[in-house]
């Protein structure tokens, strides 16, 4: 119930963000944390915007509609996997599932839905193999 309230109240606050962020008065004196967290208000405002386009395209559900039963994520993830033509993809599917679901909760369930068909997508397209090299030298896709 609190876990809800708080994804409610951030949705609410990634709602109400200015349409731009604050410029820096002194841009030589904007130290790398300032930086950081102007980077990371451009992003909410960018994820605002992409929402909101999402959701004047498409109008919400309306009541009574059957909805489709609830997956967990690494429910999601074992299927993506399993997909997998290639050991690379396969564990691809992971970072790829733990990028979608941390992004999630500031996002409607449809376009939440959308991600994850582009997700199973780029893992069943025979045409994309990732760069095995390529991949190693990058690290994981989790956050802390």
């Amino acid at each position: 119930m609190i876990v809800n309230m708080e994804l409610q109240m951030m949705g609410d606050w990634v709602r109400n963000l200015p349409g731009e962020p604050p410029k820096a008065a002194n841009h030589n004196a904007v130290g790398d944390a300032r930086l950081e967290r102007r980077s990371a208000v451009s992003q909410a405002i960018n994820l605002r915007r992409e929402v909101e386009r999402f959701e004047a395209r498409w109008p919400k559900p309306t009541p009574g509609e059957t909805e489709i039963s609830g997956i967990t994520w690494a429910q999601l993830e074992r299927q993506l996997a399993d997909l997998a033509d290639s050991p690379i993809k396969s564990d691809m599917a992971r970072d790829l599932v733990s990028a979608t679901r941390k992004m999630a909760r500031f996002k409607p369930p449809e376009m939440v839905l959308r991600e994850i068909l582009c997700l199973a997508s780029t893992i069943l397209d025979e045409s994309f193999q990732p760069d095995l090299e390529l991949n190693s030298r990058e690290g994981p896709a989790d956050m802390p």
